[in-house]
């Protein structure tokens, strides 16, 4: 790696792991341990709301769609002076059983990932052996 993109990598200021449990009010529940997270980063109000919708979404999908456990990752780093926020939610992958896609009440349901691209400077899917990791970073100071 050369200095430039020593300088341009990713500086992890913080992070925190935890599970989600794999029950009503599970993400609600880690909403409010995401929240006090957030104001101890001092992050913008408008910032802090994006980055709890977004980790609401990932961690509903999760919840709905995929196997357990499942955990959360929310993480602060710094490249360029320039400040972003991951949220990344792991779980063991889609599950075989349970409604389908088409029996899902269209205005509850199916724009969560939608919301999250609109909200995200970058997001995506990494599908690997410990399961499927679907993660978005929010910069600090966008426009």
């Amino acid at each position: 790696m050369t200095t430039a993109q020593l300088d341009a990598a990713p500086h992890r200021e913080a992070e925190h792991v935890f599970p989600l449990p794999h029950a009503p009010g599970a993400v609600s529940a880690v909403r409010h341990r995401i929240r006090r997270i957030l104001a101890d980063w001092n992050l913008a109000a408008d910032l802090t709301e994006d980055v709890l919708l977004v980790a609401s979404e990932l961690l509903t999908n999760a919840i709905v769609h995929a196997l357990p456990p499942a955990t959360l990752s929310l993480s602060r780093s710094e490249v360029d002076r320039c400040g972003a926020v991951r949220v990344e939610v792991t779980d063991m992958g889609p599950t075989t059983t349970g409604l389908p896609a088409s029996a899902l009440d269209p205005d509850e349901h199916g724009r969560g990932l939608d919301i999250v691209t609109a909200l995200a400077t970058r997001c995506g899917v990494h599908v690997h052996a410990g399961g499927t990791s679907r993660w978005a970073e929010l910069q600090a100071g966008r426009d």
